[in-house]
Formats: C-alpha cells, structure tokens, sequence
C-alpha cells in the first residue's frame, strides 16, 4: 500500500507564503521524480515544480524564482515552499511520485490527494 499524503495548504493573502509538505509511506520502488501540480477550477492540471532522484530541479516559468522544491530522503518527505503567492495561484495542489514528472501528470505513478492552496487578493 502506498499513500502519498500532502499538507500545508490553507489561506493566505497575496503576498504571502505557505509550505507544503508530502510524506510518503509503503512500499515505493523505481521512483525517478517527484513533483508537485497543481489543477484551479475549469483549468488544465499543469506541472509546477519536480525534482529528480539525482537533486536535478524543474519549475514552471510562472513560478521561477518564487517556489523552492525540496526533499528529504530520510524521511520520504517531498516540499514545495512558496513565497509571493499571487491570486491566480489558487488551486488544488497535488504531489506525485513515480517515473517521470510530465508536464500532464502522466508518468507519474503514485498521487496524493491534494491540499487546497487559496490566496484571497
């Protein structure tokens, strides 16, 4: 059983900053990436932000400069530090693990339920 779980979401105003948090557990082999996503009511899922298993990092041009991706390998934890949140920003948002960290989502093998990131203008 493998469960993916994040946390940290929550309102904030524009501005502001949250850290979200994905602790994973069970039995998780051949995991080449990790990433976070992100999906806003009426919009496309899209990729925000992976990180690989060698500590190589992507992020979306939106984002550059504003969101840190980190992880802990100890304790199967994956980040996503946000700062400067702006409205538009609002959404669900999901961490996965798995092969690849697509621009879609597909790829990836083991999702979390999301946690709901709203900032208020």
């Amino acid at each position: 059983q493998v469960q993916l779980v994040e946390s940290g979401g929550g309102l904030v105003q524009a501005g502001g900053s949250l850290r979200l948090s994905c602790a994973a557990s069970g039995s998780i082999f051949s995991i080449n990436a990790m990433g976070w996503y992100r999906q806003a009511p009426g919009k496309e899922r899209e990729l925000v932000a992976a990180i690989t298993s060698g500590g190589s990092t992507y992020y979306s041009d939106s984002v550059k400069g504003r969101f840190t991706i980190s992880r802990d390998t100890a304790k199967n934890t994956l980040y996503l530090q946000m700062n400067s949140l702006k409205p538009e920003e609002k959404a669900m948002y999901y961490c996965a693990w798995g092969t690849e960290a697509t621009m879609s989502g597909y790829g990836m093998d083991y999702w979390g339920k999301g946690t709901l990131v709203t900032v208020s203008s």
